[in-house]
């Protein structure tokens, strides 16, 4: 695994709940850790998520759902990473997630789930041991010149 100043990752609120204060804390946590930290705002769709996180070439996802649509954002960002041959991003998340919908969750391809209570520096200590480094050149199969 390389340096944590070179992971990316795409801290994002998806869906409608309008509380991102827990995100807020987990981005600046991340940055200050090192991680190069993208923050998405807030009401963003899994369309959005998704695009923004393979423009911007990230690692990994930090998703935060507040709002109970768990069942259905999770999956649905998922399966447009599948659908765009970015699967190799790694997806964790953190909010409102009662225990029985986790292993649904994990089976679906989420990697964890941090849930009120969780320390920061569970979240980081996570991501360093969980994150490799993507490299563009290997994801593009080296067709794109540019990337060269």
């Amino acid at each position: 695994m390389t340096t944590d100043s070179r992971i990316r990752i795409l801290v994002g609120k998806v869906g409608l709940d309008g509380h991102d204060r827990g995100a807020k804390i987990i981005a600046r946590a991340l940055r200050d850790a090192g991680f190069e930290v993208i923050y998405t705002g807030l009401h963003q769709t899994p369309e959005m998520i998704v695009t923004t996180a393979i423009q911007e070439d990230v690692d990994a996802m930090g998703l935060s759902v507040l709002s109970g649509a768990h069942n259905t954002l999770f999956p649905r960002v998922l399966s447009l990473l599948r659908e765009k041959g970015a699967e190799d991003i790694v997806v964790f998340g953190g909010g409102i997630v009662p225990q029985e919908d986790m292993p649904g969750l994990l089976a679906a391809g989420v990697k964890r789930i941090f849930t009120p209570g969780a320390s920061t520096s569970d979240v980081i200590e996570w991501v360093r041991e969980n994150v490799p480094h993507r490299r563009t050149e290997e994801r593009n199969h080296g067709t794109d010149p540019a990337l060269r």
